[in-house]
């Protein structure tokens, strides 16, 4: 078995990676949307490598004993397949942000001064056991004009390095240099230490995970980093609203899938709505088989109703299930709903579900997360939804970038100025 020295390595690879940067940020958007469709067309062609890769990953995950949830998640299926294609196509049909001169403008002194947008340099993805995120994040990297370090699950080891080998031969079939996108080869944890505090080499570090990784790269991290922790998103029912479609959404937002971090963790309803509301949702989410853990006016109404719910505790207003479970609190007023939501949001994405305008304006100014709905659920906090083709993860942060990051937010701006041979007076 080839051994790995991990300050040796990140060294060459944050080298290669520096030069490759300096490569792609001269690259033509035809270059960037040939090497795309090429990805695309070698994940066809080499779907049988692909199997067998993620076929030893999968064996050895069942006899490690993993979880058959996990299992799942690692399993590069045909539908997984086809969606890392048509996710490949999507990125190379959508504009190229990289090189795009705004706000240009004349100045006394006869200078024009404007903003180019430029991408961040070399960004470091460090993300757990779904294959499907290398080609993800290359290709949102190489579409803006980024050199990527991957650094995938020790579990997804083989299948990661498949669909890195595909991508760097679509880099250097098109004239980009290869080492615009490189995968970390080994599961050595030192390496990712090594990875996370490499400044010299890493711009930017993304990470995509669970709360375990998230918290340990905040502690010793010393790369930025684009990030969430947690998604603790709520829906708030306010006390004028079409109730019809406050059943659909607060349904939707919980039960469409209960995993994402974009689900609904947290129902609020205004009392003026909760002997109403309350026993047609509760019984939506019995039959749905959702777990209500409701504060002690909620609890009341529902039980009333023969709706089975259990007391909520204080941990369960800031708690992630990722399950089919949601809490749920009766409010008397919008201020009410919004302190609540200060105290207990993650700054994920949260929702008013209201016909009045005012309560719907309020929210949106008052409510500080990175996405704040009106009438929607809050699983629509995506980046394909949002009409990015992709997103590479979501941002709580309030700097750079916020909400769904897609390639946009994998750019910056520089200001560049334009003259005539003035000089300053």
């Amino acid at each position: 078995m080839t051994t790995f020295e991990p300050q040796a390595l990140m060294r060459t690879i944050g080298e290669a990676a520096r030069r490759a940067s300096r490569g792609m940020a001269r690259a033509t958007t035809a270059q960037k949307n040939q090497a795309l469709e090429h990805i695309a067309e070698l994940l066809l062609e080499r779907c049988d490598d692909i199997a067998a890769a993620n076929a030893l990953d999968l064996e050895r995950a069942r006899a490690s004993g993993l979880a058959p949830s996990f299992v799942d998640r690692l399993a590069v299926t045909e539908k997984v397949l086809g969606q890392m294609v048509e996710g490949a196509r999507q990125i190379a049909g959508l504009p190229d942000p990289v090189g795009a001169v705004s706000d240009l403008r004349p100045m006394p002194s006869g200078i024009e001064v404007g903003r180019m947008r430029v991408p961040l340099g070399v960004v470091a993805m460090i993300y757990e056991s779904r294959p499907n995120v290398t080609i993800d994040a290359a290709a949102l990297c190489l579409k803006s004009g980024n050199a990527v370090i991957l650094r995938g699950g020790s579990e997804a080891l083989e299948s990661n390095r498949a669909l890195a080998r595909i991508v760097s031969d679509a880099l250097a079939d098109a004239g980009l240099p290869a080492a615009a996108v490189q995968l970390i080869p080994t599961a050595d944890r030192a390496v990712v230490g090594e990875l996370i505090r490499a400044r010299d080499y890493v711009d930017v570090l993304i990470p995509r995970g669970g709360k375990s990784l998230i918290s340990r790269l905040m502690a010793e991290a010393t790369v930025p980093m684009i990030k969430h922790l947690n998604g603790i998103c709520h829906t708030y029912v306010d006390a004028v609203v079409d109730l019809d479609m406050a059943v659909f959404v607060a349904d939707n937002a919980k039960t469409q899938r209960t995993s994402p971090c974009n689900a609904t963790e947290t129902l609020l309803v205004h009392a003026a709505q909760a002997e109403v509301f309350l026993p047609r949702i509760g019984r939506i989410y019995a039959e749905k088989g959702v777990e209500m853990r409701a504060d002690p006016r909620a609890l009341e109404v529902l039980t009333r109703c023969g709706i089975p719910a259990v007391p909520a505790v204080p941990e369960d207003w800031d708690t992630e299930y990722n399950a089919p479970i949601i809490s749920i609190a009766v409010v008397d007023s919008l201020d009410d709903a919004i302190d609540f939501i200060d105290r207990h949001s993650s700054r994920h994405t949260d929702a008013i579900l209201t016909d009045s305008c005012r309560s719907a304006e309020r929210f949106l100014r008052e409510v500080d997360s990175s996405s704040v709905m009106v009438n929607a659920s809050t699983r629509f906090a995506d980046g394909f939804e949002y009409g990015l083709g992709a997103e590479i993860g979501i941002s709580t942060d309030r700097l750079h970038a916020r909400g769904p990051v897609g390639l946009e937010g994998l750019t910056s701006l520089k200001y560049v100025v334009f003259g005539h041979g003035e000089g300053r007076r």
